[in-house]
């Protein structure tokens, strides 16, 4: 007999790589509705694909599905109020609180999980640096922080994106974690033309954490060609730091990104990413990767064979490595072939097997 399933999700209100695992589970299981705690129609336009999407109270709050962050002490109430005595099978794709919803015996629950949630845990010290409300926040945080470390004792088995974020699961929630990649469009071949590699690049949103500001100062240094691809909050300030060398282009249609990718001598990850989907799209097109030696990189670069790691989150480091890289000739078959391990053909696959079907 067909199972019935439901997929859940933190909020749907933007665009990125936890989206493309969810576009997956839906050609896996395209009759599942989609749960979560709000949806913006306007910036989720990728969403309109499901059969149902069902949102909580938090969606009739105004201002609700833009400043979702304002609301991190509701989502346990949000997550807790949904039924699926329905169905035989959920599936949580979370990196907050989608892992809290409330399953029967006769239902099974998957968590699909992105992260711990990253201001309680791993990153809260870097979400709260200098807060003046740090301690008006500390009663919430210690909520919340209880309430999370019950919820990930909820789902039945625990999914992790990368090795590191296994870890994490096992430091924070104190269980094992089977780790599945992600899936990425390993096929970015628009056209046989290899473009000549006049430029380094950098592909993120405009934040903080991500440290675009880190390759900023590095190539102001050095006055390479960098582009930038990626929006956000820090836009701004990031292009009154930057000299001529370096172009900032803004979003792009996906096309035009793979274009920048070929193009590119090395794509720059400066920052610690829980997996870090574009480290394999650069390398899906044969353009090696120079990444900050955490998280995520360390599962999807080879040191010295399709990109470089550097150690520490300083200029310096990254200078080095950008040094040692152009000594380095790199074979761009093998750099390819390193990216097929993270297809969604294999995704796919590998969880079909964990819910034998």
């Amino acid at each position: 007999m067909k199972k019935k399933v439901a997929i859940v999700y933190d909020r749907v209100n933007k665009w990125g790589g936890a989206e493309r695992v969810l576009l997956t589970l839906h050609e896996m299981f395209p009759d599942a509705p989609l749960y979560t705690s709000v949806y913006d129609e306007k910036n989720a336009m990728w969403a309109k694909i499901f059969p149902e999407i069902h949102t909580s109270f938090l969606q009739k709050i105004p201002f609700a599905k833009s400043t979702h962050e304002l609301f991190g002490w509701l989502m346990p109430f949000a997550f807790e109020s949904f039924d699926f005595s329905d169905f035989d099978l959920v599936i949580s794709v979370t990196s907050e609180a989608a892992k809290g919803i409330k399953t029967g015996p006769n239902t099974t629950h998957i968590c699909y999980c992105l992260t711990p949630t990253r201001y309680l845990w791993s990153h809260y010290n870097e979400y709260f640096k200098g807060a003046s409300f740090k301690g008006m926040t500390k009663p919430i945080v210690s909520y919340l922080r209880k309430w999370d470390k019950k919820a990930a004792k909820r789902p039945d088995v625990m999914i992790a994106i990368s090795n590191e974020v296994k870890n994490r699961i096992r430091k924070y929630y104190k269980r094992d974690a089977r780790v599945i990649f992600p899936p990425v469009n390993t096929t970015l071949l628009y056209s046989n033309v290899v473009n000549q590699k006049k430029h380094f690049l950098v592909v993120s949103r405009l934040v903080r954490y991500k440290r675009v500001d880190l390759t900023i100062k590095a190539f102001n240094k050095l006055g390479y060609p960098l582009v930038i691809v990626g929006k956000g909050r820090e836009g701004s300030r990031l292009r009154s730091k930057s000299k001529k060398n370096i172009k900032f282009v803004g979003e792009v249609s996906e096309k035009a990104l793979v274009k920048y990718y070929r193009g590119a001598k090395a794509l720059i990850m400066p920052q610690e990413e829980d997996f870090g989907i574009v480290s394999v799209e650069a390398q899906a097109v044969g353009t090696p990767v120079i990444a900050y030696s955490k998280g995520g990189a360390k599962d999807t670069v080879i040191d010295g064979k399709t990109g470089i790691l550097f150690d520490e989150q300083s200029v310096e480091s990254l200078t080095r490595a950008i040094a040692k890289f152009e000594k380095i000739v790199f074979n761009h078959k093998y750099i390819i072939k390193n990216a097929q391990r993270f297809s969604k053909r294999i995704f796919k696959e590998e969880f079909k097997k964990l819910i034998n079907i």
